[in-house]
């Protein structure tokens, strides 16, 4: 389970070295073969490679004709690439991705379960200032024993 946030930089080239506490894990759990790819073109999602064949297996099960399953494959593959974590630590975000999302100079790489994600700095903090927690959020939340 990856959890919590650690600022970064992507460099000029399009390496993001991982934080030292995610790379931790990830060396002990995962090894250095991952996919990159988004949901929605405003931020990465960083797979280990093991928790990603888990993930299509899941997908294989949805028939192909769903029109859900097509519109995510398209998201899906369309910003994805398979990446090698180096040895310093770095991967390679997809060019496309990193111009869609403007994952350039600073960001956050933060957990989310069982990937990281990769965001703007300055859009995700002022995502997070427009949307705060609400009372309705922790309602809901609260239903789950959260």
């Amino acid at each position: 389970m990856f959890r919590g946030n650690h600022p970064a930089r992507v460099d000029e080239k399009g390496r993001l070295k991982l934080p030292a506490e995610f790379k931790r894990q990830i060396d002990e759990q995962y090894g250095v073969q991952f996919y990159i790819t988004s949901r929605d073109g405003k931020e990465a999602e960083i797979h280990p490679l093991p928790e990603w064949e888990k993930f299509e297996g899941r997908l294989a099960q949805v028939p192909s004709f769903n029109a859900a399953k097509k519109k995510l494959l398209k998201w899906l593959n369309y910003f994805g690439q398979q990446a090698e974590m180096d040895g310093q630590g770095r991967v390679l975000l997809p060019q496309v991705l990193r111009e869609k999302a403007r994952l350039t100079g600073d960001v956050v790489v933060y957990g989310e379960e069982t990937h990281l994600k990769v965001a703007n700095r300055e859009e995700y903090e002022r995502e997070m200032s427009e949307a705060p927690m609400t009372e309705n959020d922790e309602r809901d939340l609260a239903g789950f024993g959260l």
